[in-house]
């Protein structure tokens, strides 16, 4: 089950509040966003221009965020019946096999997510169709990391720091928030994923976890609320 993770060290309880917060300040930002953006339109008949991609962004951060979590706290749904008629040794075996394949699968997107999210950041991208062989060869005009987004602002304490980090020389000042930083989460969130995963297999290896996916949910949901109902 999801709600029986619980980290062991300072540091992993600190990251652990950590995560939580993020995924919390995520949903409040985008709840607060719509629901300013409601107001303003029906009651002034105004609104927030970059209500609607701002919102989008924190919804693609909360996703790509949360899958990596979501491995942590084993949260994630999955079809068990083969599981639970195989005793414990055959069942690690195949979690380790599961893991195995989540973990390859999660490589390969790793070197397309940097790859992608390279240019945008003035950085060249990975040679090789499957396996990183060395980095392309770029040009100027390769980097892309005057591309802004559409609508959404530039905070002005950010200009700054965010012009000498990715604004290419001879490129106008950004007026919008640039493009680079919502695609960060892109190669930051499957990094995560790498990790997480390759911790679920150490798990499973010392026998304190048996699985990648949450199992029983519903059984264990209707079990608490007899219980619940009973006292």
């Amino acid at each position: 089950m999801s709600g029986t993770y619980m980290p062991k060290t300072p540091l992993a309880r600190v990251v652990h509040a950590f995560e939580e917060n993020v995924i919390a300040l995520l949903l409040g930002l985008m709840a607060l966003i719509t629901f300013v953006n409601v107001v303003l339109r029906y009651i002034f008949n105004s609104g927030l221009i970059w209500g609607l991609e701002l919102t989008l962004v924190l919804f693609a951060w909360l996703v790509m965020f949360g899958i990596a979590y979501g491995f942590k706290i084993t949260m994630h749904l999955g079809v068990d019946a083969l599981l639970n008629i195989v005793g414990r040794g055959p069942r690690r075996l195949m979690a380790l096999l599961t893991v195995g394949i989540c973990l390859i699968y999660a490589l390969l997107l790793m070197k397309g997510a940097y790859d992608y999210w390279a240019p945008y950041a003035n950085l060249a991208p990975t040679t090789g169709r499957w396996f990183p062989t060395g980095f392309e060869e770029m040009k100027p005009w390769d980097f892309r990391g005057y591309v802004p987004t559409e609508r959404i602002p530039v905070p002005g304490f950010l200009r700054a720091p965010l012009e000498a980090l990715f604004l290419p020389e001879g490129e106008d000042p950004y007026e919008k928030l640039p493009i680079v930083v919502p695609y960060t989460i892109i190669p930051v969130s499957v990094a995560l994923m790498v990790f997480r995963l390759a911790q679920a297999a150490m798990r499973i290896v010392s026998g304190e976890q048996d699985g990648l996916i949450v199992s029983h949910e519903a059984e264990d949901a209707v079990e608490e609320a007899a219980a619940a109902k009973e006292g």
